[in-house]
């Protein structure tokens, strides 16, 4: 049986991402679409006393939408976007101080790995990264310092898997943990890490969430109102927000991310079966397929699989080189290629 047919979406997921903080009455044109507001100041009542907005930093009609719906399609309470993913990783780190700790994914996005090891370190914040696909790992790692766990699940390039709930009952166990899931390569289509314990989500929208590729952008989904009252600060005082007419664009592309994301499964189901047969290839990983040493983990927490696949090709990078250069003029499908060297 194709493994894409088995599972099932977040109930009326496809109706949310649709009408969540779409309603017309918003404006006074009853405009189906929601308007782009590029209005950089709005007019107050009164010194001091606007009628929802002042200025566009704090609080934009347009990314207001976006920021209400992504909240809608995982089952949040609040969203906040930023003009980038690392922006929203640098805000979300801007909750610590100097002297506190993180305990990391020890394979992670390079940003994130760079921004932690380059940028966070030099304002005294520490970061231990390690194999959080065994929790117990993630235990050992905190220390009284620690402020934040940081996951991927699955993890770029390598596709390892992290058992969300567990790790989150862990760091739990300490009130001054908060925990945060780069839910990425998932989408909120096929994962919802709040409803496995997780205290906030983490997209970078400019891949999945998005999905046009002309869109950098980042989220952060949270249902506490006091941590996201202190973020919705921060966003503020910090400033890496997006523009209107971005968050427009990824507003849009919120109501294709059903279909998309379910192409994306059959489509990378069919690389990742191919691969595994191509007498070049030495490992294919993939949580869709049976031999991922997580496989069962996977069909626990996820609803599905993206378009992410990682293979290890024989002969490692000059043997890919040489083919790449064969293939230029070839189309070809991305899939994430981790050389065996």
């Amino acid at each position: 049986m194709d493994p894409s047919k088995e599972f099932r979406p977040f109930a009326h997921f496809s109706t949310t991402a649709i009408h969540a903080g779409q309603d017309p009455a918003k404006w006074k044109s009853r405009a189906v679409v929601p308007p782009i507001s590029l209005a950089t100041t709005f007019q107050q009542e009164e010194p001091g006393k606007h009628f929802g907005y002042e200025y566009s930093r704090s609080g934009n009609p347009t990314r207001d939408c976006a920021e209400e719906c992504i909240a809608a399609m995982e089952n949040g309470k609040h969203c906040l976007l930023f003009s980038s993913g690392l922006a929203a990783t640098t805000t979300i780190t801007h909750l610590l101080n100097a002297g506190d700790h993180i305990v990391a994914m020890d394979d992670m996005y390079g940003g994130s790995n760079r921004y932690f090891r380059k940028v966070a370190s030099s304002f005294n914040i520490g970061t231990s990264f390690v194999d959080a696909s065994d929790p117990e790992k993630v235990r050992a790692a905190i220390t009284p310092q620690t402020k934040m766990v940081w996951l991927e699940t699955p993890t770029n390039p390598l596709m390892k898997l992290v058992d969300i709930e567990a790790v989150c009952k862990i760091a739990h166990e300490h009130p001054q943990i908060f925990v945060v899931v780069d839910n990425t390569f998932m989408s909120s289509y096929f994962q919802r890490p709040l409803d496995l314990g997780a205290d906030i989500s983490f997209h970078s929208l400019s891949k999945y969430m998005n999905g046009h590729s002309d869109v950098v952008m980042g989220a952060v989904i949270l249902r506490d109102d006091a941590l996201a009252a202190r973020l919705r600060f921060l966003q503020n005082a910090v400033g890496a927000v997006p523009s209107p007419f971005d968050s427009y664009l990824v507003n849009r592309g919120l109501k294709t991310l059903a279909v998309r994301m379910q192409a994306h499964m059959s489509n990378g189901l069919k690389v990742a079966h191919y691969l595994e047969t191509n007498p070049r290839v030495e490992k294919v990983v993939h949580p869709g397929l049976k031999s991922h040493p997580q496989y069962d983990l996977g069909r626990k927490q996820m609803r599905g699989y993206s378009g992410m696949v990682t293979c290890f090709i024989k002969g490692g990078e000059n043997r890919l080189r040489s083919s790449l250069r064969i293939s230029r003029s070839s189309h070809w499908l991305r899939v994430w290629v981790a050389l065996r060297v």
